[in-house]
């Protein structure tokens, strides 16, 4: 009979499926040969390089546009073909691991995304560029899956944590300082070096997985093991993600389900990615193996993530969306704002790795998602047209505080109770949900904020009309100055009116922005409450408790 208080999450390459005498347990749990720091230094790296790219090439699109022949408007689908590709890839990256092996699976997706950054560096035409990011982004998909998984084999549990610490400051960092470091490379060189900067990184990664990386058993006995390729799934999950990704980034745009083709997108997505479930839920070798999901607390862990890239993205897009379009900021002051809480983050990372191996995760996640409504709260009361730039950065230190305590702790939560067999597609759904809240954060961030922006824009024009006493002393006031300085008398006034108007459309959008961060905050605040509905974990053990 086996042993009651054997820990499950690790099992040692001499398991069988039955649990027979066949071969004994080894004394000893599998462990790479070389030092699991120096692995985990390469694969963070490869993974950091890989979500840098999914907003270095933000700032670069008008650049791209003028020199390729292109409107601004065509040279979003840049953006759009990487995140298609990549969210395709992400959830059947366990698949494909467990086909062709972890190792040589990584080593295609590096190859490619190495290659394909080559092509889009050199690409004469836009139309050229966008099917080279396409292949970029599918490369890049399997990274982000793969560097996490096999973290999570190479470190035992109780160093799980840090480990994993090191794996968030490249998901966590990376997208901070994207439109920073792409600015001042378009400003400085060309925006084709955005691309080019992947290739020395890529080869140095590319050799030192080959040396360093190694399968693990249970990994090496998965391999083609009679695997078939899951036609109907394949297709059905490129039909829905595919639209959904594309209605999230286009909808705002195109005026959302005004739109036909919006709404054309939102059927394709809707019916394709239910029936995907449906299909996955009874085929032997899915692609993606939605049946984890019948573990309430893996399902909660991955609601999370998704709410976690919600807020990640949406917080990282408002302020310097907020500084540039309203205060004037460019490109590269606007993330010298971020700056200082992507300093937070490399610090505040590791302690928490460390604390994850102390104390239970869904008390770290609770503290986190309560610091990161409070934050919000608190930028929703606090924002104004007269923020300084010390003070915006001061607003997004205290806001990065709550997303340090909820990647790692919330990574964690989600491989309790699950076997080593399953880290793969474990990985690739977490960062697969991550990846959609990020594009539902940006969407939601960029719908709002236009649409509260002309609610408080209707709501103060009936305020700003000749028949208010305020508006005309303002007016009167204005015309008074500008006569004084040199405005002939109707001038003034036209131009009083026109300045009234300016400042009252940047009241009315500065409105949209304190509203956005409010909802984010109560966002936040029940995800709080339901941080304690999460199963009970032995810090550093790695299994969850019965209790």
């Amino acid at each position: 009979m086996p042993d009651e208080a054997e820990d499950h999450s690790n099992p040692g390459p001499g398991d069988t499926a039955g649990g027979g005498a066949a071969s004994p347990l080894p004394a000893e749990p599998w462990r790479p040969k070389f030092n699991p720091w120096l692995i985990a230094v390469v694969v963070a790296l490869a993974a950091f390089m890989e979500v840098l790219d999914t907003s270095i090439a933000n700032v670069a699109l008008p650049y791209m546009a003028g020199s390729l022949g292109a409107s601004n408007d065509q040279s979003t689908w840049v953006l759009t073909s990487y995140l298609v590709s990549n969210a395709i890839v992400l959830p059947i990256s366990g698949w494909f691991s467990s086909v062709l092996g972890r190792k040589r699976f990584f080593m295609i997706c590096l190859t490619i995304f190495t290659l394909s950054s080559l092509l889009c560096g050199i690409a004469p035409s836009l139309a050229a560029i966008i099917f080279f990011r396409v292949l970029q982004g599918a490369g890049g998909g399997g990274l982000q899956p793969l560097a996490q998984a096999i973290l999570a084999d190479t470190f035992p549990p109780e160093k799980r944590g840090v480990a994993f610490a090191l794996y968030g400051v490249t998901t966590v960092v990376a997208p901070t300082i994207g439109p920073t470091l792409g600015g001042w490379i378009t400003d400085n060189y060309t925006w084709r070096w955005i691309f080019f900067i992947n290739l020395p990184v890529g080869i140095l990664t590319l050799f030192l997985v080959y040396r360093l990386i190694e399968d693990p058993p249970w990994v090496k006995r998965a391999k083609g093991a009679g695997i078939k390729f899951d036609y109907i799934g394949v297709s059905l999950l490129t039909l829905g993600v595919g639209a959904l990704q594309i209605l999230l980034d286009k909808g705002q745009e195109d005026d959302w389900f005004g739109s036909r083709f919006i709404l054309t997108l939102a059927i394709v997505a809707g019916v394709s990615l239910v029936s995907l479930v449906i299909w996955e839920w009874f085929q032997q070798h899915p692609i993606i193996e939605v049946q984890l999901f019948r573990n309430l607390n893996f399902l909660g862990a991955n609601a999370m993530m998704f709410i976690l890239g919600i807020m990640l993205f949406s917080s990282l897009v408002m302020m310097p969306l907020f500084l540039q379009t309203l205060l004037g900021y460019t490109s590269e002051s606007a993330g010298l704002v971020l700056s200082g809480g992507g300093v937070l983050l490399l610090v505040l990372m590791p302690v928490v790795g460390t604390l994850a191996s102390k104390i239970q995760a869904r008390y770290l996640i609770a503290f986190g998602w309560l610091a990161l409504s409070v934050a919000m709260l608190y930028s929703s009361r606090r924002l104004d047209l007269q923020i300084s730039f010390g003070f915006a950065s001061f607003l997004r230190v205290i806001q990065v505080v709550g997303l340090g305590f909820l990647f790692v702790p919330i990574n964690l939560a989600s491989y309790v109770g699950m076997p080593l067999e399953k880290s793969n597609s474990v990985a690739g759904l977490v960062n697969f949900m991550r990846n959609m809240g990020s594009s539902v954060g940006t969407s939601m961030v960029t719908t709002l904020i236009a649409r509260r922006s002309q609610v408080h824009q209707m709501y103060l024009v009936a305020h700003a009309g000749p028949g208010q006493p305020v508006f005309t002393q303002a007016v009167a006031a204005l015309t008074s100055r500008l006569f004084v300085a040199g405005f002939d008398a109707e001038l003034a006034g036209r131009k009083a009116y026109t300045l009234v108007y300016q400042s009252l459309v940047g009241q009315a959008s500065t409105l949209a922005y304190v509203d956005t961060y409010a909802i984010l905050g109560m966002g936040a605040a029940i995800m709080f409450v339901f941080s304690f509905a999460l199963r009970r974990n032995q810090p550093g053990a790695g299994r969850v408790s019965m209790e």
